[in-house]
């Protein structure tokens, strides 16, 4: 199983055409965070989870000329408002593009893309199939794919596990249940928004004890802030086995 991560960043902070920070007037690529997706491609299927506003550019970047479905973690805008651009995919592979989500992920996209759902539907808009979802585990052709129910503040969203794949984004809190299902894991992802405590996110401090309290082989932090700091300083303080992952990163897993 191959992994991209399309993107690592997120709106949170400071908009960056405003601000003077050096995160912000690095020229190191992995300073470059587009918002939050992942990219999973195995013999059979090709799936991502999210689609932020940055999923056309993402998808041009990885040249990405074939995706199967859709899974989404939650109904905010930075992970659902590229979903449009799946009209590509429709022409492309002529069927509609399945997409999983919950049902309030589900009812919350058929607002926002209303015209996609419409009975008199204009020509060319997207094809989508929706699949509701909840923390039971389901098929997607050979894929066995484990939702991870955590909080984000107050909102239940959902992370996923696919084999020894655990991906978790927007979180402040995992319950035991959930820790449960992602132990085992190879390769765990986490977000780390930035140093200072944030009402929705783990910071750093708060990922780095998550991520020891599991144990996996290797842990990849995302969702990533410009307030973390620059990748290069950051990235070289963390412990064994735990890395800042970055837009255009590749694993196998």
């Amino acid at each position: 199983m191959k992994i991209t991560f399309l993107g690592t960043g997120t709106s949170q902070g400071v908009p960056v055409i405003a601000c003077d920070c050096e995160v912000c007037k690095s020229l190191d690529h992995k300073d470059k965070r587009l918002r939050t997706s992942v990219h999973i491609e195995t013999a059979d299927s090709s799936i991502v989870i999210d689609t932020g506003p940055d999923f056309r550019s993402q998808i041009l970047r990885e040249r990405i000329n074939h995706l199967d479905a859709i899974l989404f973690t939650h109904q905010h805008k930075d992970h659902t408002a590229g979903l449009d651009d799946v009209r590509s995919f429709n022409f492309k592979q002529q069927t509609d593009m399945p997409i999983y989500g919950t049902v309030d992920v589900l009812e919350q996209i058929r607002n926002e893309f209303s015209y996609a759902f419409s009975e008199k539907k204009y020509p060319g808009t997207p094809n989508i199939a929706t699949r509701e979802i909840n923390s039971n585990p389901f098929l997607f052709r050979k894929l066995n794919i484990i939702p991870l129910p955590v909080m984000h503040h107050k909102l239940p969203i959902l992370g996923f596990r696919i084999g020894d794949f655990s991906y978790i984004t927007d979180a402040n809190y995992i319950p035991d249940s959930t820790i449960d299902k992602i132990r085992g894991s190879r390769v765990l992802v986490l977000n780390a928004l930035r140093i200072e405590e944030h009402i929705s996110h783990f910071n750093l401090q708060q990922a780095l004890e998550m991520a020891e309290r599991i144990g996996s082989e290797k842990t990849y932090f995302t969702h990533i802030s410009h307030l973390l700091g620059l990748h290069k300083e950051v990235d070289s303080k963390l412990p064994d086995g735990v890395s800042l992952a970055w837009d255009g990163l590749k694993i196998s897993v």
